[in-house]
């Protein structure tokens, strides 16, 4: 018998020993026992996310004016807090839309980061890796592609809209993970039909002499990235030819459908997201710039504000009610902060210190604030979270190996998420 009690795990111990003293001497260790045991037992796993809308403020948006406002001091300037759907939740005034579904959202208040530049601090918020010349890593929409594979076969695993220029894209990983990317969500995916001189059995002709040079070369060059670059040249072929290249045009949605969106960049990349998601491509990253307020941003905000508010709420409606919000996580993230100190052009500069950032949809438990600024904004008082620890959570929640090591095409071990560590605290 002792031996058997031995090779007990705690959980199931204190179990035992709960049940024993319950029969023998009439008493239970309840609730002491049953607290215990359940402070013991780990956290469940959030409900794997299928599709992940990652919304990039590029330029860095001020937290103080949106989502982290500091009422009643210098700081808030001309911006008015208003309160939330969540009993003492306060958003911007600026975002009285997203303020009102405040209990889809968690929002992130204590994110800080090492790097105040522009570009270093872009590409370390997508990659969890600093930016350095000897190697590009991989964005999150690769690494789900690469970790969970297509939906859709015919489609890209993931789509970038606006900001393609000096994106990582898929990094190290193979062409066939590259995203692909859409200038404008307006125009959609573009040079999608062939020239009008070309009747069709030419353009067949033309693919069948491609693929018999492509052989020819295959075979006196068997090298990995040849075949990742044919299977990428492929992909593009079977996406122009499949039924579903029409995701990729949002003149297809009612006047009043785009019009609830916003017809703006954010508002139509939200909604291309959205309906590219419907077709199960698995994640969309949409670039909304011109955060870079150091001058009348009090004059800026409300149109940039309005814009995200309008969109982002239309997006949740969209998802809510067709039941996909619980498969698809979103992501509004940006590069750093800007100062509580409003300079002498009445705008506010750049700031690693603190920021924020929100997270919906998937297993995301909304209604919720966590970490906290001190009482101007200017540094983080709990709950650190850093590039490295946003891109674990987000990692967590689509169910990717965040433990795992990658090896580079260059041999080089790489993590998903470097090491950064999940909030789970923000998972139901």
């Amino acid at each position: 018998m002792k031996d058997q009690f031995n090779r007990l795990d705690d959980v199931a111990r204190r179990s035992f020993m709960a049940s024993v003293a319950k029969s023998c001497l009439g008493v239970s260790f309840l609730p002491f026992a049953s607290s215990m045991a359940a402070a013991a037992m780990p956290a469940p796993a959030p409900r794997k996310a299928k599709h992940l809308i990652y919304l990039f403020m590029q330029g860095a948006m001020s937290h103080l004016d949106t989502f982290d406002t500091k009422p009643g001091t210098e700081v808030n300037g001309e911006t008015n807090t208003i309160s939330t759907a969540v009993s003492g939740v306060q958003y911007s005034g600026f975002l009285p839309g997203l303020a009102r579904r405040s209990k889809q959202l968690a929002v992130v208040r204590s994110m800080t980061t090492e790097t105040g530049a522009h570009e270093p601090g872009q590409y370390l918020m997508r990659t969890s890796y600093k930016q350095i010349g000897s190697i590009r890593h991989p964005f999150m929409g690769a690494w789900v592609h690469n970790v969970h594979g297509k939906l859709n076969r015919d489609l890209p695993g993931s789509v970038l809209i606006g900001g393609a220029n000096r994106h990582p894209g898929q990094g190290y990983l193979p062409p066939d993970f590259a995203p692909a990317p859409i200038g404008s969500a307006a125009a959609g995916l573009e040079n999608t039909r062939p020239p009008g001189y070309m009747q069709d059995d030419q353009l067949k002709d033309r693919l069948r002499l491609t693929r018999r040079f492509e052989s020819a070369f295959r075979k006196k060059y068997d090298h990995r990235e040849v075949k990742a670059y044919l299977e990428y040249y492929n992909e593009a072929v079977k996406l122009l030819n499949s039924r579903d290249l029409v995701a990729f045009d949002i003149k297809k949605e009612k006047p009043e459908v785009r019009k609830a969106y916003g017809e703006n960049k954010i508002g139509q990349g939200c909604l291309l997201a959205r309906r590219l998601i419907q077709k199960k491509v698995r994640c969309v990253e949409v670039t909304f710039g011109s955060w870079d307020h150091h001058r009348d941003v009090f004059t800026a905000l409300p149109q940039r504000t309005g814009e995200l508010d309008q969109a982002v709420c239309a997006l949740l409606d969209d998802l809510n009610q067709s039941g996909l919000i619980k498969d698809t996580m979103i992501v509004i993230g940006t590069e750093f902060g800007r100062t509580p100190k409003i300079n002498q052009n009445a705008g506010r500069d750049h700031h690693p210190g603190a920021f924020s950032c929100v997270l919906a949809g998937g297993d995301v438990k909304g209604g919720q604030i966590y970490g906290k600024t001190d009482k101007t904004g200017q540094s983080v008082d709990d709950g650190h979270v850093y590039p490295a620890d946003l891109n674990a959570t987000i990692a967590y929640g689509m169910g990717l190996p965040i433990e795992k090591t990658f090896m580079s095409d260059t041999g080089r071990p790489f993590k998903i998420a470097h090491e950064g560590e999940p909030v789970k605290e923000l998972f139901s």
